[in-house]
C-alpha cells in the first residue's frame, strides 16, 4: 500500500479542517509512523487494553462502543474521516472503550510515545489535540442531553442530522445522499432506544419526507428541517484541526 504524504493528504482540501503551515506540515509528517488498512468488522482497539498507537481515520467508517457487564452494548459515537482514535489510551494508559471498523478503513498511524514530543515541540498542534479531546467531551454531553431529554423522534432526527452533516463535510454527499453503513441496531444502541422503536421512528421520518435510510445510504432532502425537528440550531460541524 502506497502511503499518502501529509502534504498530499486528500482530507486537507475540505473546509471543515483547518490548515497547516509549512513547519506544522513537516512535523506532522515526521510524527506519522505509517498507515494501516483494516477490513470491515475488525476490532481495532479493546476496552481495558493498552494501545501503543493512535490513529487518524483517512478513509472508511467505524464506531466506538462499550460493553456492559450484562453483555449489552452502548455505542458512543460513529467515527469518520479525520477523526482521531486512541487518544484516551495514549493519556490514560488503556482504552476506555472499544473501536470497530464498520467498513474497510485506512488509518494514519502515530506512535503513542511520540505524543509527548508533539507537546514539547509543537504547542500549537498540541493545543489542536486538546481541542479535539474537548470537542469529544462536548459531543458526549450533547448525546447525554439527547438521550435524557429528547423524545425518540427528536433523538433520531438529531443523530441523523449530525451524521449527515459530518459525512457531507468530508465530501461524501451526493445530492443529499451519504453512505450510512451502520445498522439500525447501532443507532438504537447509540440513542438508548429499542430496535423496534428506532425502526418505527425511521419510518415516520421517511413518511414525512425528512430522512430516508435504506440500502446503506442516508438521504436528507432538507437538513435544516431535520435539525429544526431535532431542536438544534444548525447541524453543521465546527471547523476542526486535522492530525
Amino acid at each position: 500500500m502506497d502511503q499518502v504524504r501529509c502534504a498530499q493528504c486528500p482530507l486537507r482540501k475540505f473546509e471543515i479542517f483547518s490548515g497547516f503551515d509549512e513547519d506544522e506540515l513537516e512535523f506532522t509528517q515526521s510524527f506519522k509512523a505509517g498507515e494501516m488498512a483494516v477490513e470491515a468488522g475488525s476490532t481495532l482497539m479493546l476496552e481495558g487494553q493498552p494501545s501503543p498507537q493512535i490513529f487518524t481515520v483517512l478513509e472508511g467508517l467505524g464506531l466506538r462502543y462499550k460493553i456492559l457487564e450484562c453483555g449489552r452494548r452502548q455505542v458512543l459515537n460513529f467515527a469518520m474521516p479525520g477523526d482521531l482514535i486512541g487518544l484516551h489510551a495514549a493519556v490514560m494508559g488503556e482504552m476506555g472503550h472499544s473501536f470497530e471498523a464498520t467498513t474497510a478503513m485506512r488509518l494514519c498511524v502515530f506512535n503513542r510515545a511520540d505524543l509527548w514530543r508533539l507537546y514539547r515541540q509543537q504547542p500549537a498542534r498540541a493545543y489542536d489535540v486538546t481541542w479535539l479531546a474537548a470537542v469529544e467531551e462536548h459531543f458526549l454531553g450533547e448525546t447525554l442531553v439527547a438521550i435524557g431529554r429528547r423524545s425518540a423522534l427528536e433523538r433520531v432526527a438529531w443523530a441523523l442530522a449530525r451524521v449527515h452533516a459530518r459525512l457531507a463535510a468530508v465530501g461524501l454527499d451526493r445530492n443529499g445522499l451519504v453512505p450510512m453503513p451502520w445498522r439500525q441496531q447501532d443507532l438504537a444502541d447509540a440513542l438508548g432506544l429499542s430496535l423496534v422503536h428506532t425502526n418505527k421512528t425511521l419510518q415516520r421520518l421517511r413518511r414525512e419526507g425528512l430522512a430516508r435510510w435504506s440500502d446503506g445510504a442516508l438521504l436528507v432532502p432538507d437538513r435544516e428541517a431535520l435539525a429544526t425537528l431535532a431542536g438544534i440550531e444548525s447541524p453543521l460541524p465546527p471547523r476542526r484541526p486535522l492530525i
